[in-house]
């Protein structure tokens, strides 16, 4: 075996490589930034950024080249994503009304989680984390809500992939907080983002594992509908509520008649 692919699609991954390099970039990148991240010549790279500009994957402006929402809306597309949202989408808005705070829902992407859905609060006031954030599993509330549902397998499986991406873990101090959270049925942490904000998370759990996180970054204030207690509590009420409408109903065996 050499280890070479069996087929060969340069110009694929000429493509996938710029994605690819895009998505890691934390600001727009210019033509020779690209050309030169990947070894690729300016004109084969001219080249595809234009295809893949014209099919709407990636955006140009002054600054640079940047990623558009399309791979993540082809993502959101997929059956078991699409389902997820529409069931969370009303139990959410009805959350954010009744606690008078944003909140969103969060899935495991490989080594990190992606927010697929934010409802922003209903007031003149509160902060909201937008649809596509990413962030290390490890290193958000709603990660490590993620990582703590799993079983024993998969979480041992999703932490490889966190080590694979390069994050230096502290396995006893995380697994200390992901049993905790299993232990408390969700987690309060303080935001990783801003001061003054708590993420208050619950799993959404489908078949005893998580397959989302749902998480309110609870502002306090004095126009504040419900206490961070009460909100904990709706946060709880409402991941439940989407895991009973995504779990799988079981029929009710047949009663013996006498």
């Amino acid at each position: 075996m050499t280890g070479k692919p069996r087929y060969q699609a340069p110009a694929l991954t000429k493509g996938l490589e710029i994605l690819e390099l895009l998505a890691s970039a934390s600001d727009p990148l210019i033509m020779s930034d690209i050309s030169t991240a990947l070894g690729r010549s300016v004109s084969e790279i001219f080249r595809m950024l234009q295809v893949l500009e014209e099919h709407g994957y990636i955006a140009r402006a002054d600054e640079g080249y940047r990623l558009t929402n399309r791979l993540f809306t082809l993502g959101m597309s997929q059956p078991p994503i699409r389902d997820l949202a529409s069931t969370a989408l009303p139990v959410m808005q009805d959350l954010a009304r009744k606690a008078g705070q944003s909140c969103h829902l969060a899935v495991a992407s490989g080594a990190e989680m992606v927010v697929i859905i934010a409802i922003e609060a209903p007031g003149l006031s509160g902060f909201a984390v937008r649809v596509g954030y990413r962030r290390p599993l490890h290193r958000s509330n709603s990660g490590r809500i993620l990582l703590a549902f799993q079983s024993p397998e998969a979480r041992a499986a999703m932490l490889e992939d966190i080590r694979a991406a390069g994050e230096t873990l502290d396995i006893g101090e995380l697994t200390g907080r992901l049993d905790a959270a299993v232990a408390a049925g969700g987690a309060i942490a303080p935001s990783p983002m801003l001061t003054g904000i708590t993420d208050l998370s619950a799993p959404v759990l489908v078949g005893g594992v998580a397959r989302a996180a749902l998480t309110m970054p609870f502002v306090d204030g004095a126009a504040n509908r419900a206490s961070m207690e009460a909100c904990g509590l709706l946060v709880r009420d409402a991941a439940a509520a989407i895991g009973d409408a995504m779990s799988p109903i079981r029929p009710v065996p047949p009663q013996d008649l006498d």
